[in-house]
């Protein structure tokens, strides 16, 4: 049977895992240090425990009981049952997706566990979180092994990032490098052919590109700069190719996570038996 706890007082200590959701500075320095994360919403709480992510808490309204009755009866974890003004005032937002459960955290794959894939998507200091989910989201849907991420980029276990993800932060495998500096080498070092999106007078069009790859198959890796200024000089330097998407009506180019689809869906993903979930 589900653990049925009801609470009526906000400033109750067993809610601070949801204390000020909103606050990013903030949820990066508890969440981190405090080893959890924020799964929002019934669909994303399953994926993630399907996922072999174990909850800590869940924090539900009465009326959202019934639609999770049989996950909640599996878990030994504590359901604390709240109003949805009390919610509200804990978390900081409406918690409109119906169910927030604080979940524990465990770290990414290592990159060493990614590079007998074919096709990765690789992100440099991208910052904004709805972006890496994004991401994340387009890599796994469009048949991507998975996800490399800088040091310096946003953390995919987020909420915003997960919940733009759709929960596929839990079913395609991440890795975070250790060193920015020297990180490509080891893409290059496995065979890995360093495609970087860009701006610039030499790139070559994508879908020249993917012909190109269609024809001489190879493993990509496939190099997403930051939101405003695009990939480092650090990084264009190593790249093999820079490739850019074809624009109109004086339309320069695409945010990030756009650009991130239409470039995993036009270079292709690997064969299906080739994904898995990270478990």
């Amino acid at each position: 049977m589900a653990n049925l706890i009801p609470i009526t007082d906000p400033a109750d200590a067993r809610l601070d895992d949801y204390v000020r959701l909103r606050e990013t500075s903030l949820r990066r320095k508890l969440e981190t240090e405090g080893g959890l994360f924020i799964a929002e919403g019934a669909k994303i709480i399953r994926r993630a425990i399907e996922a072999g992510f174990k909850p800590r808490s869940f924090l539900l309204a009465e009326r959202w009981l019934p639609g999770l009755a049989d996950l909640l009866d599996d878990c030994e974890a504590p359901v604390y049952v709240v109003s949805e003004e009390l919610a509200e005032h804990v978390t900081g937002f409406h918690v409109h997706r119906g169910a927030l459960a604080s979940m524990h955290r465990r770290a990414g794959a290592q990159l060493s566990e990614l590079l007998t894939a074919d096709r990765l998507v690789v992100c440099e200091d991208i910052v904004d979180h709805t972006n890496v989910g994004a991401i994340i989201r387009s890599a796994a849907g469009l048949g991507w092994d998975g996800v490399v991420l800088a040091p310096r980029a946003a953390d995919p276990l987020y909420r915003r990032a997960i919940k733009t993800s759709m929960g596929t932060v839990f079913e395609i495998p991440w890795a975070r490098m250790t060193n920015w500096a020297s990180g490509l080498l080891e893409l290059r070092r496995t065979g890995f052919e360093l495609v970087a999106m860009a701006l610039r007078d030499d790139a070559v069009s994508l879908g020249d590109y993917a012909a190109e790859l269609a024809a001489r198959p190879r493993k990509v890796a496939l190099l997403l700069g930051t939101e405003g200024d695009g990939l480092s000089s650090h990084w264009l330097a190593q790249t093999d190719i820079v490739v850019r998407i074809e624009m109109h009506h004086g339309v320069d180019s695409l945010n990030v996570a756009a650009a991130a689809a239409v470039a995993c869906y036009a270079l292709g993903g690997s064969r299906p038996a080739a994904r898995q979930s990270f478990r």
